[in-house]
């Protein structure tokens, strides 16, 4: 029988400490407000305040990472205290309740995804139906043809005017003899194969569906001022997608089979039907969300490291280490799969920056190369690097 406590904090007392670990325990706040503060806050950004029926310590608990945000009592509080090992029991007895923290993770991971963008790029992508035609005119250009072709298919689907769509058309003409582009249509497949190199979907394009990775991997990424920067590489067990599903919005960023891959699909039909009949699944889903959202606002503390390259790449660098979950002690060695160049993109960088980020980051004591892939002899020393470097800008923000 699902037993959850009731917890009193009074007036200015910590709740939550950003940074503390084994975090397995979040809050639904049942009355009074709390203030919710970050590390990683873009300067001039304003406290989040949370009231009755809203959640806190979710990501952490159910991602089981570190705490990514700090709580203060405003009043005295009062909330339910949810175990992690009670969550599924929660759905069973309140699905309503998993289902507006599942809609509020998806709210944020929008909101949050557009801050990176803007702090990464000083700009942001455009989320109208023109987005599509800029993101196949990108891989057009560096002939990556069946990515390129597919969104421009998508492209004409929504406008067969003007002069943008008379030249997707003759591209489409042109690519549609070596094309590998699979799923151009809407598909009731519940598995879908898409190749090495194929788009599943393209940013600003509709779409419903969400997916899991059964075999592969897809990088998630977005084109904005003519550069692609990678948000995410996903491997088998993974979920994507989610944030069309739930929100009935555009996608928010492109997805690429970064090798050949079998995905399971799930639609709006069969996800209502799964919510009411597979817990487990909601609560995977909450956990995918969790450790999305937390990398997500690990990644904003990056962009914060502003003018300075090195800083930005050894940070980024550690931040795949920590998605790993190794079991870091002095001395731990870590073999990675990524390049320099890889990393590079991953912080956004245009080409004029990226000669002399590069340039620095090779030159690292922290890191060696093994058949171009990054080797790190220490992540211990790498991830305390990455910290030192992450405090100073905290502070110089005041956020520390």
């Amino acid at each position: 029988m699902l037993q959850l406590s009731f917890v009193n904090f009074r007036k200015d007392t910590y709740i939550l400490v950003e940074g503390k670990e084994d975090a397995d325990v979040f809050y639904i706040i049942q009355s009074g407000h709390v203030k919710v503060s970050h590390q990683s806050a873009v300067p001039g950004t304003q406290p989040t305040i949370l009231g009755p029926g809203d959640f806190i310590g979710v990501i952490a608990c159910m991602s089981q990472r570190a705490q990514s945000e700090t709580c203060i009592a405003l009043s005295d509080v009062t909330g339910i205290a949810v175990r992690r090992d009670q969550y599924i029991g929660l759905i069973e007895k309140n699905t309503p309740v998993a289902m507006k923290i599942i809609r509020t993770f998806a709210q944020r991971m929008r909101v949050l995804n557009e801050t990176l963008m803007q702090q990464t790029l000083a700009n942001s992508a455009s989320e109208n139906f023109e987005q599509i035609f800029n993101v196949a005119e990108y891989f057009d250009n560096k002939s990556e043809f069946d990515v390129a072709f597919f969104a421009y298919y998508q492209y004409v689907k929504t406008t067969k005017e003007g002069p943008r769509a008379q030249k997707a058309l003759k591209r489409i003409a042109v690519l549609q003899k070596q094309t590998r582009s699979v799923y151009l249509e809407p598909s009731s497949d519940m598995l879908r194969k898409y190749p090495k190199g194929t788009m599943v979907f393209s940013e600003a394009q509709s779409g419903a569906d969400m997916f899991v990775i059964q075999a592969g991997e897809v990088k998630i990424s977005k084109i904005v001022d003519g550069t692609e920067v990678t948000l995410a590489v996903l491997k088998k067990g993974d979920m994507f997608g989610e944030m069309a599903l739930l929100e009935n919005k555009p996608r928010s960023a492109i997805a690429i089979a970064k090798e050949d891959c079998v995905l399971m699909t799930i639609n709006k039909s069969n996800f209502e039907q799964m919510v009411a009949s597979q817990p487990q699944l909601i609560a995977r889903l909450t956990n995918t969300l969790a450790d999305r959202l937390w990398i997500m606002q690990r990644q904003l503390s990056n962009t914060l490291l502003g003018g300075n390259p090195l800083a930005k790449m050894t940070d980024m660098l550690a931040l795949q280490v920590e998605k790993m979950r190794l079991a870091i002690g002095k001395g731990t060695q870590y073999q990675t799969s990524f390049t320099a160049e890889d990393i590079a993109t991953m912080c956004g960088f245009s080409q004029d920056e990226q000669a002399r980020a590069l340039r620095d980051f090779m030159n690292s004591p922290l890191i060696k190369f093994e058949k171009g892939k990054i080797f790190i002899p220490d992540c211990l020393e790498l991830l305390k690097q990455a910290a030192f470097y992450r405090k100073q800008v905290a502070r110089a923000n005041g956020t520390l």
